[in-house]
């Protein structure tokens, strides 16, 4: 398969279709030397978006927090979105909006006089963790920390949060891992390095507090999926060496879905009935 750079198609790119290989900025946009960009990652299942307003709702919601305000409102991002899943004749698709500081007549750290930009691209994208999905991932344990919120606004889906797990999944797979699992800046077990983590134990659900770790909208989903089926959730702070007494795990994100996890580190998971139970409920729930 070509690159992401080299294929045919169209990116809607600050209010028009343009061809793919025409969807270019300048070396001199601010982004690409301060992060200063935000994104959200959906999945469109059978021609429409699932939580798609909710994606939209959000991505407003980090350029807020990175002093970065979004030239368009939801509607606007929806049709966007609905634009280029037509132009590109996708009914089964990887979705992913970006908004960043583009290049003006800023190039420093601050970036106020520089327009704010957005695109949205869309493709065709299998499985996020290959036949993960039946056998369960092996993660590694990285070693970064997730950051304090003190530090910078973990709540928002911004692409300078992302630079640790990029390293951390670049040595998880050295490893043959699929991915890594973070602890937070206070040591407790934090998320993936894309996606939000579940575990199981005596039939019941615990999953870390979302306090310095982007609440997930998948997660959010599978939470409620799990107490309407009567399973008792626990959000709570998890130590390290919890992890010897879980029996089951999983992750959960718009690319990750809901993927079984069969090890992290040297810690062994089974991928259990409730594992496989919410994980075809969720494929369930999407194409609904």
């Amino acid at each position: 398969m070509s690159g992401y750079d080299d294929r045919d198609g169209k990116i809607w790119m600050d209010g028009q279709l343009v061809d793919w290989r025409d969807a270019n900025v300048h070396i001199l946009t601010h982004a690409l030397h301060y992060a200063s960009s935000v994104f959200e990652g959906e999945r469109l299942y059978d021609g429409k978006i699932f939580l798609s307003r909710k994606h939209s709702e959000r991505l407003l919601k980090s350029g807020e927090m990175m002093d970065m305000p979004i030239p368009y409102s939801v509607d606007e991002i929806e049709a966007a979105k609905q634009a280029v899943v037509e132009a590109n004749d996708l009914t089964n698709a990887y979705v992913r909006v970006v908004a960043w500081r583009g290049a003006g007549e800023d190039m420093g750290v601050s970036s106020a006089k520089n327009p704010v930009r957005m695109a949205v691209a869309a493709w065709a994208w299998g499985d996020y963790y290959g036949d993960a999905k039946m056998k369960g991932a092996k993660l590694d344990i990285a070693k970064w920390k997730r950051p304090s919120p003190e530090t910078i606004p973990t709540a928002a889906k911004a692409a300078g949060l992302y630079m640790i797990c990029t390293m951390s999944k670049h040595a998880a797979e050295a490893k043959g891992c699929s991915d890594a699992l973070f602890m937070d800046y206070r040591g407790y077990v934090a998320e993936a390095t894309g996606a939000n983590v579940f575990f199981v134990k005596d039939g019941e659900v615990h999953t870390p507090l979302p306090d310095a770790i982007l609440n997930g909208l998948t997660r959010q989903t599978v939470i409620g999926m799990l107490k309407e089926k009567g399973i008792t959730v626990h959000e709570r702070y998890i130590m390290p060496e919890e992890l010897a007494d879980f029996e089951q795990c999983w992750l959960t994100g718009s690319a990750a879905e809901v993927t079984p996890v069969g090890q992290i580190g040297d810690y062994m998971f089974e991928v259990g009935a409730l594992t496989r139970d919410i994980s075809e409920s969720y494929e369930k729930l999407v194409r609904s």
